[in-house]
């Protein structure tokens, strides 16, 4: 292992609990950044301590609000690297616009991808995040990206909780998140259930039909985010319907933007389990709502990444677990 005395983290103002945590996983003491606005909204950036020659790693999220966040971002790499940083590692626990990675109709713009190259151009060396919205992101970047996944930390969660049983069954809250419903159905020994949906106008879901038994069960959603809360809500409200036990939910990102929390409040969600790759704040805290920290599993990725050696080893551990 190489010595940690050149690895820095340094944390932006999206989420700054979360840096605290992963500079004490990793034994050591958050980087020294200023970060303020001036009067009419420009971002100033001032890094406090020597950079020269170190080994960095910038945790940002680009959560609400966005713009702010990312702009923000692309200022702190460009002060590191202009302070002759060795490489500078963006740690992204949740990349904002990811939403946005291909065209659907025509004259639309494909933003996940130019939020990659401000990134690139700005000056990061390679790129660190946690279940991206779609894989094909990582292709968007012409730097290395470590994609890292909750689902196995979700997983031992869900069973610690009990739900590893026959009466539990994994559902997808739409045909594209299959893949990851079966992954989290694998692990708990569950079958699974599809919700067929369509979205006739963004943050608007109507479901079409429950593909899979639902009827008894205790169903769990899982999902990459919640935003508006539509279509996880609405998808309880049809698993009832259908005869479901009880529903919860599980989403890696809690976006919860909007009336997100009183959809879930007065929804037939008996839980909603999300992680700490955005900040929920108190104004966001529910009774139904539980967070799920993945600072750990992102203190062990920037060690390996530090050190040069796998972090898909890494991946496999948690895995095993």
């Amino acid at each position: 292992m190489r010595p940690m005395d050149n690895l820095r983290v340094f944390g932006g103002n999206s989420n700054p609990n979360f840096c605290e945590k992963i500079a004490d996983t990793l034994g050591i003491k958050l980087g020294c950044l200023t970060v303020k606005q001036f009067s009419d909204g420009e971002i100033f950036v001032k890094i406090e301590e020597s950079a020269r020659g170190l080994d960095v790693f910038l945790v940002q999220s680009t959560s609400y609000p966005v713009n702010d966040n990312l702009m923000e971002l692309l200022i702190m790499i460009d002060a590191f690297r202009r302070a002759s940083a060795r490489r500078i590692t963006v740690v992204l626990p949740y990349y904002g616009y990811a939403r946005q990675d291909k065209k659907i109709k025509p004259r639309e713009p494909v933003t996940a991808r130019l939020v990659a190259n401000l990134i690139t151009q700005a000056g990061a060396s390679r790129v660190l995040c946690v279940d991206l919205h779609a894989g094909q992101i990582q292709g968007f970047f012409d730097i290395p990206v470590d994609h890292l996944y909750a689902g196995p930390l979700i997983a031992d969660d869900l069973i610690e909780s009990g739900f590893k049983n026959g009466d539990t069954v994994v559902v997808s809250p739409d045909v594209g998140g299959v893949a990851r419903a079966r992954a989290l159905a694998e692990r708990l020994g569950t079958p699974i259930a599809i919700i067929a949906k369509r979205r006739p106008e963004p943050n608007q879901v109507q479901i079409m039909e429950i593909i899979g038994d639902v009827k008894g069960k205790t169903c769990i959603m899982v999902d990459d985010m919640i935003d508006t809360g539509g279509s996880i809500v609405q998808g309880a409200a049809a698993l009832m319907d259908r005869g479901a036990g009880e529903v919860h939910a599980v989403c890696t990102h809690g976006v919860l933007s909007g009336d997100a929390i009183q959809k879930v409040e007065k929804s037939v969600l008996k839980s909603l389990l999300v992680t700490d790759t955005i900040a929920l704040p108190s104004h966001k805290k529910h009774k139904k709502i539980r967070v799920l920290s993945v600072a750990g599993l992102l203190a062990d990725a920037i060690r390996r990444i530090h050190d040069d050696s796998s972090v898909s080893e890494l991946f496999q551990h948690y895995a095993s677990h």
